[in-house]
């Protein structure tokens, strides 16, 4: 069994972070390898994920659970895959929990514990920690893109409404200030 305890730090606020790890989808885009299928509406969230330990390469059949605790920020997942040859299995459970740091930064500490059985087994043991701590990295460097992405989204759609408030506004005055028959003229 793997264990994994780390704190990694989101150069994000909590306020941006956590709608998004709310989101399977958004968190599986940032995970590198991993994909998300369409959602079953069973309350189990199925996808898959390519990992490369060492010099092998699987692709595991993923499933998982997930239990969110808005007051907390918290998250706990449970899941269990299959590699695409069949030979190896894989478990996991873990526990996300979000804090502000400060203003612009989010700490999340994450806890869990995951086991591979099979072929792949030996290769999880000897770096699987590591593999995951790489993903974890990669994972909060996406996840902080994407609150950089969805600021930038929404404050280019605020401008652009205040610059399509301010054209209406200034059309209004200009009607408003012509003489009575000049927007007959231009008609």
């Amino acid at each position: 069994m793997v264990t994994l305890n780390e704190q990694v730090t989101i150069e994000s606020p909590l306020d941006a972070v956590w709608p998004l790890l709310r989101d399977p989808a958004v968190v599986a885009g940032c995970i590198p390898g991993a994909q998300l299928n369409a959602d079953s509406e069973d309350g189990v969230w199925r996808g898959s994920i390519r990992i490369k330990f060492g010099p092998t390469v699987a692709q595991f059949r993923c499933e998982a659970t997930l239990e969110f605790d808005d007051g907390a920020k918290r998250v706990t997942l449970d899941g269990r895959g299959i590699d695409g040859r069949g030979a190896s299995r894989a478990l996991a459970t873990s526990v996300l929990e979000l804090h502000a740091q400060d203003a612009s930064t989010t700490m999340m500490k994450v806890e869990g514990e995951f086991t591979v059985t099979g072929p792949l087994e030996t290769f999880v043991n000897a770096g699987g920690v590591h593999v995951a701590r790489a993903l974890l990295s990669d994972f909060c460097t996406n996840i902080a893109a994407v609150v950089t992405a969805t600021a930038d989204a929404s404050a280019s759609a605020n401008a652009d409404a205040n610059a399509n408030a301010n054209a209406d506004a200034d059309a209004d005055a200009d009607t408003a200030a012509a003489p009575a028959g000049a927007a007959d003229e231009h008609a």
